[in-house]
């Protein structure tokens, strides 16, 4: 009897052992280049950078089944230049990613913590920013976001199944300031579709206080105290707008695949409003804009063949258009060609040019800004880079 009891529990343990399946995956990419900017302020620059087409990264996700189809998920992903060991995103530990949350395959996914918005999500994919044109090729200062230059913490997250290809979700990020339920609340929407070679998908971003809550979520950021000024949206495309009391953002954008070939496009409209309304930025010049909105229109159209297994060719074209207070337009165009030499290692070439007319979010005259660079001193820039991408 004792021996049948004893059997019975060794059982019992084996059986939870099974029920409780977990994993953890060490994770990350290396992605190393030399770069090329023929006009920063003035000057022409080679440098060496980190983070092409993929910023470098490592990270740790991790699952345990809790049965009945619901399982325990994390993520933990920190971001680091790969030429002198610096923490990416402002200094943060895990400044790419950080959550934890519950999933199950008939409804969806919960997480909290530091995460990406719907516009990421759901259009960001879209753009030759995320795909083969580096981050230089982005949309002129990531003004909406699709290149995924911020992150939104405090956030809770919920993103649905797969229901016949359509999927959706959505993110709240709470301000956290005492008896000031609105300020620093970010919010997001998004819907996508995939279905064999079609894809689809569109996000809605509301940022209160920008300045602050979105491009200053970072330890090294300014704070509403900073002197001599609190500005963290450092981009001259927008840069004039630090003081809007809120940012919004509506994107859409699709792909359609045949055979090797791949057209996209995206779409979208971001607005700065209520200038003026956010107090310590110290962005105000003399002549500056001091109220009303600032506003954009964005067109991108993209193209991407599999000339060979290995070797991708691209080629895109962007335009931004200011209204509302400033009227600067930016035209860019893209090239680029990975070849990949694995599964997991490749090395690409990428170029940008774009030229810039108008008057600019600082009420002066526009000048190009190349994403992630210094603005260069005329209205022209060009850019480059060759580099080496690895993944483990």
């Amino acid at each position: 009897m004792k021996k049948s009891l004893l059997a019975l529990a060794a059982l019992g343990v084996f059986a939870g052992a099974a029920h409780a399946q977990s994993s953890v995956t060490l994770y990350g990419i290396i992605d190393a280049g030399f770069v090329y900017n023929n006009n920063s302020n003035g000057q022409k620059l080679y440098a060496m950078n980190s983070g092409n087409l993929q910023g470098s990264r490592w990270g740790l996700r991790g699952t345990e089944d809790l049965g009945g189809g619901l399982k325990a998920i994390f993520v933990l992903e920190n971001g680091f230049n790969v030429f002198n060991g610096q923490l990416g995103q402002g200094g943060a530990e895990f400044g790419r990613q950080a959550y934890v949350g519950l999933s199950t395959a008939q409804f969806g996914t919960v997480t909290l913590g530091r995460q990406y918005d719907s516009v990421v999500d759901y259009t960001g994919a879209f753009e030759v920013g995320s795909q083969w044109a580096s981050y230089f090729g982005a949309h002129p200062g990531d003004l909406d976001n699709m290149n995924n230059s911020n992150r939104v913490n405090n956030a809770i997250k919920f993103t649905s199944a797969n229901y016949a290809g359509f999927t959706f979700g959505g993110l709240y990020s709470l301000g956290g300031n005492a008896g000031q339920f609105n300020r620093n609340q970010i919010w997001s929407l998004g819907l996508g579709y995939s279905q064999g070679p079609l894809q689809l998908g569109a996000g809605y971003l509301n940022v209160k206080d920008p300045n602050y809550s979105f491009f200053g979520n970072t330890p090294s950021s300014r704070t509403a105290t900073s002197t001599p000024s609190s500005s963290n949206m450092t981009s001259r495309v927008y840069s004039g707008y630090a003081s809007a009391r809120t940012q919004q953002v509506i994107s859409a954008g699709g792909a359609y695949t045949f055979g090797a070939a791949t057209v996209g496009a995206t779409y979208s409209n971001t607005q700065f409003k209520d200038l003026g309304s956010e107090p310590g930025t110290g962005l105000t010049p003399t002549g500056g804009f001091t109220g009303g909105t600032g506003k954009f229109h964005n067109a991108e159209i993209n193209f991407k063949y599999q000339l060979t297994p290995a070797l991708l060719l691209g080629v895109a074209y962007d335009y931004t258009k200011g209204y509302g207070l400033g009227d600067a337009k930016y035209h860019q165009a893209m090239l680029g060609a990975d070849y990949f030499l694995s599964k997991r290692t490749d090395v690409y070439i990428d170029g940008v040019y774009q030229h810039a007319t108008g008057t600019d979010s600082t009420n002066r005259s526009a000048v190009a800004s190349i994403n992630g660079l210094s603005p260069s001193s005329t209205s022209n820039q060009v850019a480059a880079v060759v580099g080496i991408r690895h993944k483990f």
